[in-house]
């Protein structure tokens, strides 16, 4: 039986998901840019750039949690080929969903300022995907835990 990680354990754990998931917003957003155009487009870079802030934010707070930070990849797998402007629209979403569950998770492991600047990540995430979306939903960062384990009942 592995022994239950420290609640600073489990901080930086949920710091570094975070920040894959950041390094893997930026990668996708890269994608949205190209295949979106007028008001569309300078939300994704917007976006792109909201991101990387975040990004640089969890390499530092990683670091003071005495981690290294984990590094981008070369490249990510998509969830869906993205060809068209609607495509790109619902990577977006997609791409937000998942990063607002990363920071849900901190949201849950962290203490004090850092639990605030994650809750603060967790509604930023939110509100970019109802955007993306034309629509929000009722528990940021959950639903894919819902669909998740939907999925996994019917397998």
């Amino acid at each position: 039986m592995k022994p239950e990680p420290s609640p600073a354990g489990r901080a930086l754990e949920a710091a570094q998901a975070a920040l894959a998931a950041e390094h893997a917003a930026a990668y996708g957003y890269g994608v949205i840019g190209a295949r979106t155009s007028g008001a569309r487009a300078t939300q994704a870079r917007e976006s792109y750039g909201g991101h990387l802030a975040r990004r640089d934010a969890l390499a530092r707070t990683v670091r003071e949690l005495g981690g290294a930070p984990r590094p981008a990849e070369a490249a990510y797998a998509l969830p869906f080929e993205v060809r068209t402007p609607a495509d790109a629209e619902r990577l977006a979403a997609e791409i937000e969903d998942r990063v607002a569950g990363a920071y849900s998770d901190l949201v849950r492991a962290a203490e004090g300022p850092l639990r605030r600047e994650a809750a603060d990540a967790l509604s930023a995430a939110a509100v970019r995907a109802a955007r993306w979306r034309g629509v929000g939903v009722a528990f940021p960062g959950l639903t894919e835990r819902a669909d998740e384990a939907q999925r996994a009942q019917h397998s």
